[in-house]
């Protein structure tokens, strides 16, 4: 791939925004023309603050106008994020194009399925309003021949819309790509485990009954030192807690494996969690069978840690990500036996790099790359504005990179709350 053109602006009017990015992507088409290097965009990423959201179908018809040959992609969020910079609480816009073969991408929604596309990897978008949205990303996980598939909620203080050349609500939406399109993508954890990892082993939909056999609130307050405190007195300090859920391994009724708590004990030193866990709210305590009640369904079998939300682990596990992702697409760099071993490593990660058809990862750099991030996230929790993206640019250099900041992540085929999931599409050889 050929290095992605993008653009983003904020202003009070919404096309004068659209204009100001876009003069930028024209800059850069026209600097590439004059290199010999023209380009002829086919797909674009748009992504909104929520005060565009009643100019989305203005925005969108200006943007089919001004590149009518480019499908159209993205979402509103609370927040947007561009190229080392988060736009919060103000009108704003970010755009990305990128020259990809029509035959290698299908965008799709409900009025648009995929019908004669065999998607390997997808990114979606969808309302956080609808129905069973879990099932949804798990069914759609399963369409693709990698079972990975990334993106977030649409977000929005009244109206939350996603984009699939359209502006939608409801269901989701997003952009299939094939096997010919390779990717990298990594989820960032936000939270550090405050007690060990425990089997739930008895449970009724979101109330875990126990943990080990043991009641699953006396087990929170002894993670919390706590024990003899009635839960009334600990109310403010439960209020902080969060709790970490993973499934049980090949949905099994069974204890979390030696490798898996190997792994967990390994993170946790670091202060985190592995990709394959999910944050959730603790939402209320059964005093009377002394469980608690978590914002998700629950299984016997599933593994549970309770946690918190930590800056400096949030911090450590963004560069993290952001320094494997710099190893896979520019494993050059690297001293022959580091790559060597940053490739093992690399082969038993949970995410890793999505091939093309001929199942290489041949990278010299980044085409571009997109960022979700929850909604509780972003500058003001890692202690300025922008900071953030600005770990990701210094990381990762001056890339282009659109994103947003969303009411929900999604992964693999999980949907992730106070997590990050950046994806990058590495350049060709």
């Amino acid at each position: 791939m050929t290095l992605f053109l993008h653009g983003h602006a904020t202003h009070p009017d919404a096309h004068v925004a659209l204009a100001l990015a876009a003069a930028q992507i024209e800059a850069q088409r026209h600097a590439r023309a004059t290199q010999g290097s023209p380009c002829a965009p086919t797909l674009g990423w748009v992504y909104l603050t929520d005060h565009f959201a009643a100019q989305a179908q203005g925005l969108l018809g200006e943007l089919r106008q001004r590149w009518p040959d480019v499908a159209w992609v993205g979402a509103t969020g609370i927040g947007i994020a561009a190229s080392g910079v988060e736009y919060f609480d103000e009108p704003a816009l970010a755009l990305m194009l990128c020259e990809l073969p029509r035959e290698q991408f299908r965008v799709f929604s409900g009025a648009r399925p995929l019908a004669g596309f065999a998607p390997h990897t997808a990114q979606v978008h969808a309302d956080p309003a609808t129905a069973d949205l879990p099932e949804l990303i798990h069914d759609m996980s399963a369409r693709t021949a990698s079972g990975y598939v990334f993106g977030g909620l649409a977000s929005g203080r009244s109206r939350a819309l996603h984009i699939a050349d359209g502006i939608l609500t409801g269901g989701l939406s997003g952009v299939a790509f094939g096997a010919e399109v390779a990717l990298v993508s990594r989820v960032t954890q936000g939270c550090q485990p405050v007690g060990p990892l425990r089997r739930v082993t008895n449970a009724e939909r979101n109330v875990v009954v126990t943990l080990e056999g043991e009641p699953a609130l006396d087990c929170l307050l002894a993670d919390l030192n706590l024990q003899g405190v009635e839960p009334r007195a600990a109310l403010p300090r439960l209020q902080q807690i969060l709790v970490g859920l993973t499934d049980a391994p090949d949905g099994a009724n069974a204890a979390p494996t030696a490798a898996r708590s190997h792994a967990f004990e390994s993170l946790a030193r670091r202060g985190a969690f592995g990709a394959d866990t999910r944050v959730r709210h603790l939402i209320g305590l059964d005093t009377g069978r002394r469980g608690i009640a978590i914002g998700d369904v629950v299984e016997a079998g599933m593994s549970l840690a309770f946690c918190s939300r930590n800056v400096d682990a949030a911090r450590r596990d963004l560069i993290r990500i952001c320094t494997e992702i710099r190893d896979e697409v520019e494993p050059e760099t690297l001293p022959e036996g580091a790559a060597l071993a940053a490739k093992s490593a690399r082969k038993n990660a949970p995410t890793g790099v999505l091939p093309g058809a001929a199942g290489q990862a041949a990278s010299v750099g980044i085409a571009g790359a997109i960022y979700v991030s929850c909604t509780g996230r972003g500058g003001p929790h890692f202690g300025a504005p922008s900071a953030e993206l600005a770990i990701i640019r210094r990381a990762l250099g001056d890339v282009p990179l659109v994103g947003f900041f969303a009411a929900g992540e999604i992964a693999h085929r999980n949907l992730y709350g106070y997590t990050g999931v950046l994806t990058v599409f590495p350049r060709g050889a």
